[in-house]
């Protein structure tokens, strides 16, 4: 029977009841609920961080079944169950801030029609903290709550800054009723592409513990070199005999086109799962990740900032600057690391300074290919670049047709 690959399925129990591909992150898992309580995880998007928190919720919910054969059947003993609170922000345009307090609100109403609610619980936050309060007691265990994309009507709003600010406030408050829940809540994990600082959305929640460059858990999301020749040894002959490839040829050009994100210092190696898995599954190397994007949302991001385009790969910042995008006013460099479009190419020991690239060659084609074309502007000064494809060493004047229409 040939290989399923699970492109764009983020359903766990999907995923094992059908028999698609699932690499086993179950250890890492077991790993997190058992030494701790609340985390936050940074990845690029289309990078798993949705089926981790599938994963994450069938295990609370004792659903051992579906964990036959992994990790994590051996290492967990008791399989309790937990009430889940699973708030999903992935689906709606936030465009403006009555779009993000509907969300909240059918979020809340869905528990509330099941465990009910006080009549003196006014705000969005207010509901919150009862929801958790009632769901633990009336359920005799502590709740799981995991939040996936928590940062995206920031992100959407990223062009606006009095709505974006509004989110953020409206966000800290929600946020905010896990601190003041402690004693209720069993496990917490919150995923999103960006970091909106611990000094703003997060300011409440200093027992918040960020993963997202940490040794121990940079394999959690994305695949590794290793987890390519244990699980996709068929897809990996697919693409040889396709492109009329010896094996060893197509593991060194999967490599250069797809590898080479690191999310710490000195840290192990990351295949994009996404366009990985899309190669397995036509035969055929291309740039699936990056056509998937929102293009139009980096160059807004370069044009409002004045950025100048050479200096993109020639990044050496600092890890405070890397953990944050509160100086988003300053730089676009933050976010456009976290969102996958630089990585951590090398680490300064004594200056502790991390030098910044393009993680692979799906990236930088990419950015030559569905970027340069929307400007429209090159610096007369300079002349006309000499040969688009070394890269983006050109003067850019930046000019975007949709640089006025929002997210991309």
């Amino acid at each position: 029977m040939a290989a399923k690959y699970p492109i764009g399925i983020q359903d766990f129990e999907k995923i094992r009841k059908e028999g698609y591909t699932y690499i086993d992150k179950t250890e890492l898992i077991y790993k997190l609920a058992n030494e701790g309580n609340y985390y936050f995880l940074s990845r690029p998007r289309r990078f798993g961080k949705s089926l981790l928190i599938s994963t994450m919720a069938a295990y609370f919910s004792g659903k051992r079944e579906l964990f036959k054969g992994l990790d994590i059947e051996h290492l967990e003993k008791d399989w309790t169950v937990y009430p889940i609170l699973h708030l999903d922000l992935n689906t709606d345009k936030y465009d403006k801030k009555e779009v993000l307090e509907q969300r909240l609100n059918l979020f809340l109403s869905r528990f509330e029609s099941r465990y009910g609610r006080d009549v003196n619980e006014v705000t969005l936050s207010q509901r919150f903290e009862g929801i958790i309060q009632r769901t633990a007691e009336k359920e005799g265990k502590p709740v799981v709550i995991l939040i996936d994309e928590y940062d995206k009507p920031m992100l959407q709003a990223i062009n606006d800054d009095e709505l974006q600010d509004e989110f953020r406030g409206m966000l800290k408050a929600f946020y905010g009723a896990l601190k003041s829940q402690d004693r209720y809540i069993r496990f917490a994990f919150l995923t999103g592409v960006t970091k909106f600082g611990k000094v703003s959305v997060f300011s409440d929640l200093n027992n918040l513990v960020d993963i997202s460059m940490d040794a121990r858990y940079q394999t959690i999301c994305g695949i590794t070199e290793k987890e390519i020749h244990e699980y996709f040894s068929e897809g990996i002959k697919n693409v040889a005999e396709t492109n009329n490839l010896s094996e060893e040829e197509t593991c060194k050009k999967l490599k250069k086109q797809y590898d080479g994100y690191h999310f710490r210092q000195h840290g192990k190696g990351i295949y994009n799962p996404f366009s990985l898995l899309n190669t397995f599954a036509t035969g055929e190397f291309g740039s699936y990740w990056f056509e998937t994007g929102t293009p139009t949302f980096l160059v807004q991001l370069l044009q409002r900032d004045n950025f100048y385009l050479p200096d993109l790969t020639e990044q050496e910042v600092t890890a405070d600057i890397l953990n944050s995008i509160d100086s988003l006013s300053k730089s676009p460099i933050p976010i456009i690391y976290q969102s996958g479009y630089l990585t951590i190419k090398g680490y300064d020991e004594e200056f502790k300074l991390y030098k910044l690239g393009f993680p692979n060659e799906e990236v930088e084609e990419g950015f030559t290919k569905y970027l340069l074309p929307y400007y429209t502007n090159i610096g007369a000064e300079d002349g006309p670049p000499t040969d688009r494809g070394q890269g983006l060493c050109q003067t850019i004047c930046f000019r975007h047709p949709q640089a006025d229409k929002g997210w991309g």
